[in-house]
């Protein structure tokens, strides 16, 4: 394959990997915001399942090697640091 186009797909999917991180992250916001509690099972569910689905975008652009691991691990774990001040800051309230 082409470096330079090579280089476009990976630049496409870890722009399309954040982005999808990104929505999570709104999403969450977006629950805060309307008083859905942190607790709350359909809550947990929805996250739980958004972020399962993140991990195996990730894992699938790695095994393409359009992203390295390290990377992907970055994205949840800025995700997640996202999430815990996002929930912090709503038990403050």
């Amino acid at each position: 394959m082409d470096i330079e186009l090579q280089e476009t797909y990976q630049a496409k999917a870890l722009k399309q990997l954040q982005a999808d991180a990104d929505k999570i992250a709104q999403l969450i916001k977006v629950q805060m915001d309307h008083l859905t509690m942190p607790q709350c099972p359909l809550y947990e569910e929805v996250l739980d399942t958004q972020m399962y689905g993140l991990s195996r975008e990730i894992d699938f652009a790695v095994k393409l090697g359009l992203i390295e691991r390290e990377k992907g691990k970055e994205i949840l774990s800025l995700l997640e640091k996202e999430m815990n001040i996002l929930h912090e800051l709503y038990t403050k309230k």
